[in-house]
């Protein structure tokens, strides 16, 4: 069935019948194979890809490190989902290397992710230190390519290209 969910996480609009075909199913046994992977938990949600800076070129997001002190018997839960209750929080990763969570969040500024992190993330009390990253331009989302090179950005002509 990792046939029926790469279809699914490459294209979530494919129907029922579309899946059963491509996979020589029946389209009750696609059915039925969704409704258990969903109520397992494995399907967690179903959403499409927008490209922001097209639709709204006032948002902004970034990549934030943190450095966090885990809890003793709770590790890097406790905080990691207090993290992920903000509204401007849109992912929250465990990670290995220099820092130990890496965080993905949203706003309408950088101005506003950078008051984010200062009253918000960095005053938690076992976060350690933040480094924040600001995404400039994405060329490429969940496998999904955003900017490709025959899409100019008329905002990229102020630095010279």
């Amino acid at each position: 069935m990792n046939q029926l969910l790469s279809l699914l996480s490459e294209n979530a609009r494919l129907t029922v019948s579309q899946i059963a075909s491509m996979l020589n199913m029946s389209e009750k046994e696609v059915s039925e194979q969704i409704a258990r992977y969903e109520k397992e938990g494995i399907i967690r949600g179903y959403k499409a890809i927008i490209n922001w800076e097209k639709v709204d070129k006032n948002k902004a997001s970034a990549l934030i490190e943190l450095r966090v002190t885990p809890k003793r018997d709770r590790g890097f839960d406790e905080i990691a989902n207090r993290i992920m209750q903000f509204d401007e929080v849109e992912s929250v990763y465990l990670v290995s290397g220099g820092y130990d969570l890496a965080v993905k969040v949203r706003g309408k500024s950088m101005q506003d992710i950078a008051m984010f992190v200062m009253r918000r993330l960095s005053t938690l009390d076992s976060v350690l230190s933040t480094a924040t990253h600001f995404i400039l331009t994405r060329y490429k989302d969940d496998n999904v390519i955003l900017n490709s090179a025959d899409e100019q950005d008329e905002r990229r002509s102020v630095f010279g290209d």
